[in-house]
C-alpha cells in the first residue's frame, strides 16, 4: 500500500481550509485517511500551519510520500530536516546530541526570520494607513480651499449692486 501526506480541503466556497493527512494513495482527496495529522489555512496572512510534528516525522521515517505542497509545509516547520538528521544519526555520521543542536539552531533561526517578517508586516500596514490618512487630508483642506475660493469669488459679486445703490441713497 502507497501511503501519501497530502491535504483534504473543507470549508465553504472560496474560504478553503486544509486537513493534513496521511492516506492510501489509491484513496479520493477528500476520502477515507489513516491519520489526521494538521491543519493549513492559507487565507491567513502569513499562512497558519498546525502540524503535529512527531506524528509527521513517525510517518516520514515510515516511508509516507509527501505531495508538493505538503512537502514545502513539512520542510517550513522542519520536520523534512530532521528526517535528514535522523538517516545521519542512523547512518552514523553524526551524534543525536550533534542533530538535536543542529535542529534548535535551525528552530530559533526560523523562529527570528518568521517575527520579523510578521513585525514588518505590521509596520507596513500601520504605514500604509498613515500614507492614506495624509492623503485624505490634503483632498479634504484642496476642497476646503476650493470652496472658501468659491465664496470669496461670490461676495464680491453680491457687494457691488450694494455700493452702487449707496450713491443713489446719497443723492
Amino acid at each position: 500500500m502507497a501511503v501519501k501526506i497530502r491535504l483534504a480541503r473543507r470549508g465553504r466556497k472560496k474560504a478553503p481550509v486544509y486537513d493534513i493527512v496521511v492516506a492510501d494513495s489509491r484513496a479520493p482527496r477528500d476520502g477515507k485517511f489513516i491519520e489526521k495529522i494538521g491543519l493549513y489555512n492559507p487565507l491567513t496572512n502569513p499562512a497558519t500551519v498546525e502540524l503535529n510534528e512527531a506524528s509527521a516525522l513517525k510517518w516520514v521515517m515510515e516511508g509516507a510520500q509527501p505531495t508538493d505542497t505538503t512537502r514545502t509545509l513539512l520542510r517550513d516547520k522542519g520536520v523534512m530536516l530532521r528526517k535528514h538528521l535522523q538517516v545521519g544519526v542512523n547512518k552514523g555520521s553524526i551524534t543525536q546530541e550533534t542533530a538535536d543542536a543542529k535542529f534548535s539552531t535551525w528552530k530559533n533561526e526560523r523562529e527570528n526570520r518568521l517575527q520579523s517578517a510578521i513585525t514588518g508586516l505590521v509596520s507596513k500596514k500601520a504605514a500604509d494607513a498613515k500614507a492614506r490618512l495624509a492623503e485624505e487630508v490634503k483632498k479634504k483642506e484642496a476642497k476646503a480651499a476650493a470652496i472658501a475660493q468659491k465664496k470669496v469669488v461670490a461676495e464680491p459679486v453680491a457687494e457691488a449692486p450694494a455700493s452702487e445703490s449707496e450713491p443713489e441713497a446719497e443723492a
